[in-house]
């Protein structure tokens, strides 16, 4: 593999080998007790777990030549032999998704994320991207529901005046929710995680979280209400009503199915009974996440028992690999996509345009 100069320093020469990486753990006023349970985290486990965010990039690489060094700097070391030729040209040396599971056992805050365009001309010294994500619904509790977008179409200013008056929750639109679903939430959607709710999210590398209701709680750390950002919401949020709901996904092949792609992310769903083999792709990486059950990964150089809650990262130059499950696994799979080739491989199945638009959306 040939490899870039770094400040005149060749980058030693390794293979480059699927990355697993140390978690980072938050604790939120919100937060539920599935995760740390679920997750089997050595005592003393927390006691109460709200987010795990399994890859992102300042998250120590734990085995292997890198052990030690973030994924941010064999990032920057390794460019697309890492991250792949797609991801460099959009994002340059940067890993630009961070992949994470949440465990609501209250409201979130309702809020809003900016764009692309937004956070590099208003939020350029945080070194972050706008903010699109996506939800997969682990587990909802009977009733669950989400905040989703606006009910009706509104404005700047009535928005900032039922925020001023304690009258925002009856603009929002209220979207119920199931274990399995899918949900699409891009840059400028006030929303929020309701109580009763563990989730898989996968979104662009970024933390810029604009708050704009959060129920009158008060911050134990500091005895005071946690921080609004309330001109930076208003800002931001897109005042048309919500356009979707819950993504339907869509079959690739059997056990393979797509659950929701844009241009920052695609997400897809296996379900393995036996040993399957795939390529990644060299234009990106994938992040795997074992939801369900427990398998082992097999590459050229090696092989690494994979179990539930466990996040792997393949490098775009890794080829071919395969994924021998124990017994029925589910494993999340994601990516930086390219959405013309999704649509024509759909085409070429037949699938009506208008109904792959559902799931391949384009922004």
């Amino acid at each position: 593999m040939l490899l870039p100069t770094i400040q005149g320093d060749v980058v030693p020469p390794i293979d480059l080998y699927p990355l697993i990486t140390r978690p980072r753990l938050a604790r939120p006023l919100w937060s539920g007790t599935f995760l740390a349970d679920w997750l089997e985290l050595p005592q003393p486990q927390p006691e109460r777990l709200g987010e795990m965010w399994l890859v992102y990039d300042t998250n120590p690489i734990l085995e292997g030549p890198l052990a030690g060094q973030t994924l941010a700097q064999a990032t920057r070391d390794y460019g697309a032999a890492l991250v792949g030729e797609r991801t460099i040209a959009r994002y340059g040396a940067d890993f630009p998704l961070l992949a994470k599971f949440i465990d609501a056992a209250d409201r979130l805050s309702i809020q809003v994320h900016p764009d692309d365009a937004y956070a590099h001309t208003h939020e350029t010294a945080t070194g972050f991207h706008g903010k699109t994500e996506a939800w997969h619904i682990l587990h909802a509790a009977p009733g669950a529901d989400v905040v989703y977008g606006l009910a009706r179409p509104s404005s700047r200013d009535e928005l900032a005046a039922a925020i001023a008056n304690g009258a925002l929750e009856p603009l929002l639109r209220r979207l119920p929710v199931a274990s399995n679903d899918t949900v699409f939430v891009p840059a400028g959607t006030l929303h929020a995680i309701n109580a009763g709710i563990v989730l898989f999210e996968i979104q662009q590398k970024s933390d810029l979280t604009y708050r704009v209701y959060d129920y009158g709680r008060i911050d134990a750390a500091t005895g005071k209400p946690r921080e609004l950002h309330i001109e930076k919401a208003l800002d931001v949020t897109d005042y048309a009503p919500a356009p979707r709901g819950v993504i339907p996904p869509l079959p690739l092949e059997t056990g393979r199915d797509l659950l929701v792609a844009c241009r920052s992310f695609a997400l897809e769903r296996l379900t393995l009974t036996g040993a399957v083999e795939y390529t990644v792709d060299p234009a990106t990486f994938e992040i795997l996440t074992v939801i369900d059950g427990a398998a082992m990964l097999q590459w050229n150089a090696g092989a690494r028992r994979l179990r539930h809650g466990e996040a792997v990262v393949l490098p775009a130059c890794l080829g071919a690999y395969a994924l021998v499950p124990a017994a029925e696994v589910r494993v999340l799979r994601s990516y930086v996509p390219d959405l013309d080739a999704l649509r024509r491989e759909f085409a070429q199945r037949g699938m009506d345009a208008t109904q792959v638009a559902e799931t391949v959306i384009e922004m």
